[in-house]
């Protein structure tokens, strides 16, 4: 295959490789503004640009949690801001040996031709931004696909229509200097087992590297951001060990080795809940030529968010309950996550939201 060998060709490994160092992972705060205001309604704070500018300083700012990030993902308003003393969010980052990401996808519209199954838009006029994101500091971007899975879906229209946009948006990225995160979420929605989640989740990883393949996309300079596979919302939980079992075989065959890590996301898990998966992952003895890491937002923001309630006196009561979270994570990556981050509030809480959209 003849992949991507443009002049960020060294830089995209290396930026690539080392967001998937172990011992750290990404931090998701690229939450739309639409989205945020949900997060900040739930603890009565008022969705306006100062608020959601204190909230990323909170989290950009926390002593101690940069040390377990390895990338932080942004919505366009953040990779402007400013902390309070004037300090861009970008310098504070690349100081703490954190790359700033960017996500690039316009969200999603429904697919002609479906029963409601959607296609992510934001091609038009992708590599324009990706050039300004760059300038401005950001060094990887990110890219959301839904799927869902009932009797009928995902439909192979979805499936490949939704590969070929990953590929398209992952190669236009590289040539602009961006290491792109393939994100094809299978929705936890509905009532499937297991054993579903896992062939759907194997036809639709095969589908995405075909496309990237097809695509000339560098897979050293890529990322997967894929859901964990476990049983659906409406269905009984199984145990870390079994999740970790099932992802890691979907992932063994589909993923080429080339690819450096698995990022995944937490999908409306607990916070605790998908430490304990990822730290399963971890522990499991197979074949796995990939870091498998982290990219969790409301898994590594939710009891901080709890903590601060808006306030100024709670900043310190929140930061000690991001770093909690971060190490937590951090030590999931390696397996050695000894489960003393479980409590806490909202640590056990599932953030499943059905039809999840940000």
């Amino acid at each position: 295959m003849s992949c991507y060998k443009g002049k960020y060709h060294d830089e995209l490994i290396a930026n690539a490789t080392y967001i998937g160092t172990p011992g750290k992972g990404i931090l998701a705060a690229d939450e739309s503004t639409g989205t945020i205001g949900k997060r900040l309604a739930s603890i009565n704070v008022e969705n306006v640009e100062s608020t959601r500018r204190e909230l990323r300083e909170l989290l950009f700012c926390a002593p101690g949690c940069l040390q377990y990030l390895s990338g932080i993902i942004l919505f366009e308003e953040t990779l402007y801001q400013k902390t309070a003393d004037g300090k861009p969010f970008v310098e504070v980052m690349k100081e703490g040996g954190v790359l700033p990401g960017i996500k690039v996808d316009k969200g999603t519209v429904e697919l002609a031709g479906t029963n409601g199954e959607t296609t992510t838009q934001g091609l038009d006029g992708l590599a324009q931004r990706c050039q300004k994101y760059y300038e401005a500091g950001a060094r990887f971007a990110k890219w959301r696909a839904v799927l869902k899975i009932s009797q009928t879906e995902p439909s192979q229209l979805a499936i490949n229509e939704n590969a070929n946009g990953l590929a398209r948006y992952a190669i236009i990225c590289q040539e602009n200097g961006l290491v792109p995160i393939v994100e094809p979420e299978i929705l936890v929605d509905g009532p499937h087992d297991i054993n579903k989640c896992a062939d759907v989740t194997e036809r639709v990883l095969a589908a995405c590297y075909k496309a990237l393949n097809d695509h000339h996309v560098l897979l050293e300079g890529t990322l997967l951001k894929p859901n964990m596979v476990t049983p659906g919302s409406e269905s009984k939980k199984v145990a870390p060990e079994v999740v970790a079992e099932y992802t890691v075989r979907a992932l063994q065959r589909t993923m080429p080795p080339a690819v450096p890590a698995v990022v995944f996301l937490s999908g409306g898990q607990s916070e605790e809940e998908a430490t304990l998966n990822l730290n399963a992952m971890n522990k499991l003895k197979a074949n796995k030529p990939w870091s498998l890491s982290f990219s969790f937002g409301r898994a590594l923001q939710q009891s901080t968010l709890k903590a601060w309630q808006g306030k100024e006196e709670n900043i310190g009561k929140a930061r000690a309950a991001l770093l909690k979270r971060c190490k937590a994570n951090s030590e999931a990556t390696l397996g050695t996550y000894k489960g003393d981050a479980g409590d806490g509030e909202g640590v056990s809480e599932s953030l499943h939201v059905k039809d999840y959209k940000y």
